[in-house]
C-alpha cells in the first residue's frame, strides 16, 4: 500500500468553505458507525463551522462536535460513497458525510478548547508565541517541530518537507542551534506556504508545486534526496544533503 500523508490545515480549510451553507442550519437526521450517541446532534442547529488546524468543528449552542479526518478519513456533500459513513447529518438543504475520521464531542466553549493563536491559518495566528514555544524546546528537532500541532496546527507532512527545503535547514537540526535568521524563516514560511498549499489544492495543481515531498532529485541539482523516517513521529522527510544545512548535533531519533 502506498503512502498517504493525513489531510493538512488547508485542506480543513477548504471543508469548512465548502460546508458553510450547513451554518444556522437544524440537523434534521443523524445516521452513522460511530459508538458516540449521534442522536445528540438531531434538532440542533449549527451554530458556527470552524476549523483548527486538522480539526474541523461543529458547534451547537451547548456542544460542539470535533472531527479529525487522521490518515484515511474523507468526506462528502450531497454525494455519499457506497460504504457505510462514520457521520452523515442531513440537513433542509443538503446533506454531510464522513468517513473513516476520529469524532469526539467537546463539552466546553471552543474558545476555551483551543488556542487559536497556535493555527497557522487563522487571524489570530502569533508568530512570537511561535517562537516563544520553539525556545522552550530547543532540543527539539526540525522534523518534528513543524508536526507539533501545539506550535503549527495544521502544519503537516507536505509542509514540513517543502518549508524546511525552501529555508535549507536539514530536517535533523536542532530548534536550539537555528541562527535567530533561520528559526524566523522558519515561523514565516510555514504560514506563507500553507496558504499557497490552499490556492493550489483549491485549484488542484498542488502536486505540481511540490519541490521535494515524494521526488528523488534534488531540483537545485545536487543529485538524489534522502528519504527517511525522522524524529520521534517517525513521519517521511524528503530532503537534499548538500544544500539543507545541519545545525547542531540531532540524531535522526
Amino acid at each position: 500500500m502506498p503512502a498517504i500523508d493525513m489531510p493538512e490545515g488547508p485542506s480543513i480549510v477548504i471543508l469548512r468553505e465548502e460546508a458553510a451553507r450547513f451554518e444556522r442550519q437544524i440537523v434534521r437526521r443523524v445516521t452513522g458507525n460511530s459508538t458516540l450517541d449521534l442522536s445528540r446532534m438531531e434538532g440542533c442547529r449549527v451554530e458556527s463551522l470552524r476549523s483548527w488546524g486538522k480539526h474541523f468543528l461543529i458547534e451547537f449552542v451547548d456542544f460542539s462536535m470535533r472531527v479529525h479526518l487522521m490518515l484515511f478519513g474523507s468526506y462528502r456533500i450531497d454525494d455519499p460513497k457506497p460504504v457505510p459513513a462514520r457521520m452523515s447529518l442531513g440537513f433542509d438543504n443538503g446533506d454531510l458525510h464522513f468517513y473513516n475520521c476520529s469524532l469526539r464531542y467537546i463539552e466546553v466553549p471552543l474558545d476555551q478548547a483551543y488556542d487559536w493563536s497556535a493555527d497557522v491559518m487563522s487571524d489570530h495566528w502569533d508568530p512570537k508565541a511561535a517562537r516563544a514555544k520553539l525556545k522552550a524546546k530547543s532540543a527539539m528537532l526540525a522534523c518534528d517541530a513543524l508536526l507539533d500541532q501545539s506550535i503549527f496546527s495544521g502544519s503537516g507532512n507536505i509542509i514540513k518537507n517543502e518549508v524546511l527545503f525552501r529555508i535549507r535547514v536539514h530536517p535533523c537540526s536542532r530548534i536550539g542551534a537555528l541562527p535567530a535568521r533561520k528559526l524566523t524563516q522558519l515561523i514565516t514560511e510555514v504560514r506563507n506556504y500553507s496558504f499557497e498549499f490552499l490556492e493550489w489544492k483549491k485549484a488542484f495543481v498542488l502536486r505540481k508545486h511540490w519541490l521535494v515531498h515524494t521526488k528523488t532529485e534534488c531540483p537545485r541539482g545536487h543529485g538524489r534526496l534522502t528519504k527517511a523516517h525522522l524524529g520521534t513521529t517517525h513521519r517521511r522527510s524528503f530532503f537534499c544533503e548538500t544544500c539543507q544545512v545541519l545545525y547542531g548535533a540531532g540524531n535522526r531519533e
